[in-house]
């Protein structure tokens, strides 16, 4: 089905078709029309299936259809939990509407940064302001924003922003807004806590779910290595160079932990930065451009990359540390495995993490056998019936016995003789 037969405008298509979209993907064969008529829509569809142009392209063809009214005001306000997010939505405003005469007007703002340029952009209005939660009610609170003429709001990774505790900010930004407007949710997983405050958003909204078929989910394969916590870091540089992976994203528990792992790498001979949410503004966009730009190999990140981040081609995301929960799996692991392009998703498990992997792997619905690396393999872990050790292209060979093996060997055998063990 073509972009055409959805009632797009044809800047809006012609636009589409410059950001790869060859054809319209599931949701929004289904979002676009549902929202072009007005209405509220909850959508649910996983990651890297094309839900931010879902949303935007009909927002743009409604938001055009009118002359802005001047004054300090907002058409459409998208919410997001982080500030990548919040940029990347922005330049994807920015290119999907690119071709539309007159052209639209899209700020971005988010705090760490200094307010007084924002006040400053908002002084002429905008058509689509793309925030975090607390910079806009702060612009709000210093009255550079009047939020009673918006007629559009999208809550992007809406599960996302609850999870962070935005939930008060959310409901008081809710309240400012108008009664009449078009609402929008949509994230790649709804957990039961969103139901409510959805309830109190959307109005009798349409439920949009696409789940992930064999034919439309991201080609990931799917890895995991046995080793001990310790020795993380240097299997994590020999599988970067035995892979040939060229790019990988990381992710670990705590900022603390992104700069000590990225340090030790860089120390290791390999080109490593940190990301995290206490870094400056200018530090956190400085090591994503590095990224994007292929300046940097490795890329040492929290959560707040699991949400929003899209490099092109990314050929391997690691899970360091693993998540917190088994959702967020399904969010780090889509940073990877997009447009079309297969990935890697490996994950580090130790003898404190093998019973919460198993557990991840059951929400998945994922069974993925695990793999040691020759000089690497666990000291202080019951390995699993399905571990074996890795070559070098990922091929598997027969299990060998780890330390573990080796003295429960010798103890059977001097047990045989007579002997006593060996100490």
């Amino acid at each position: 089905m073509p972009f055409s037969a959805l009632g797009l405008l044809p800047p809006l298509q012609r636009a589409a078709a410059d950001q790869g979209f060859a054809a319209p993907t599931e949701i929004q064969v289904q979002a676009i029309p549902a929202l072009l008529a007005g209405s509220d829509v909850w959508l649910s569809a996983p990651t890297g299936s094309g839900k931010s142009a879902a949303y935007i392209l009909p927002l743009l063809q409604r938001l055009a259809a009118a002359p802005r009214p001047p004054g300090r005001i907002c058409r459409a306000l998208i919410l997001v939990p982080t500030r990548e997010l919040a940029g990347q939505v922005g330049e994807t405003c920015r290119r999907l509407g690119r071709y539309l005469q007159p052209a639209l007007k899209t700020l971005v703002v988010y705090g760490g940064i200094s307010i007084n340029p924002q006040q400053q952009a908002l002084a002429a209005g905008a058509d689509i302001l793309v925030a975090t939660p607390g910079r806009l009610l702060d612009l709000v609170d210093q009255r550079a924003l009047d939020l009673a003429a918006t007629s559009a709001l999208v809550l992007d990774e809406a599960d996302r922003l609850l999870a962070l505790g935005f939930a008060a900010e959310l409901n008081r930004i809710r309240a400012l807004l108008p009664a009449a407007r078009q609402s929008v949710l949509c994230s790649a997983t709804f957990p039961p806590e969103v139901d409510a405050f959805a309830r109190g958003v959307l109005r009798h909204p349409q439920r949009i779910a696409v789940a992930a078929t064999p034919a439309s989910a991201p080609e990931i394969v799917h890895r995991a290595f046995e080793t001990d916590a310790p020795r993380r870091t240097q299997l994590l540089r020999n599988l970067f160079l035995l892979e040939n992976w060229g790019q990988a994203l990381v992710f670990v528990a705590t900022k603390y932990a992104t700069e000590h792992v990225a340090d030790k790498l860089r120390r290791a001979g390999l080109a490593a930065d940190a990301l995290h949410g206490e870094l400056s503004q200018g530090a956190r966009f400085a090591a994503l451009a590095d990224f994007k730009a292929g300046k940097t190999q490795l890329l040492v990140a929290t959560d707040v990359a699991a949400r929003g981040l899209d490099v092109a081609g990314l050929p391997a995301v690691v899970n360091y540390d693993l998540p917190r929960s088994p959702a967020d799996y399904t969010h780090r692991v889509g940073r990877t495995g997009r447009a079309g392009r297969a990935g890697i998703a490996v994950s580090f498990v130790s003898a404190d993490t093998h019973a919460h992997f198993r557990l991840i792997e059951k929400r998945q619905g994922l069974s993925i056998p695990r793999e040691q690396l020759a000089g690497f393999e666990p000291e202080h872990l019951e390995t699993s019936p399905a571990a074996t050790p890795a070559t070098p292209g990922g091929g598997i060979k027969g299990r060998r016995p780890n330390k573990k093996d080796k003295l429960r060997a010798a103890a059977a055998k001097s047990a045989a003789a007579g002997s006593p063990p060996p100490a």
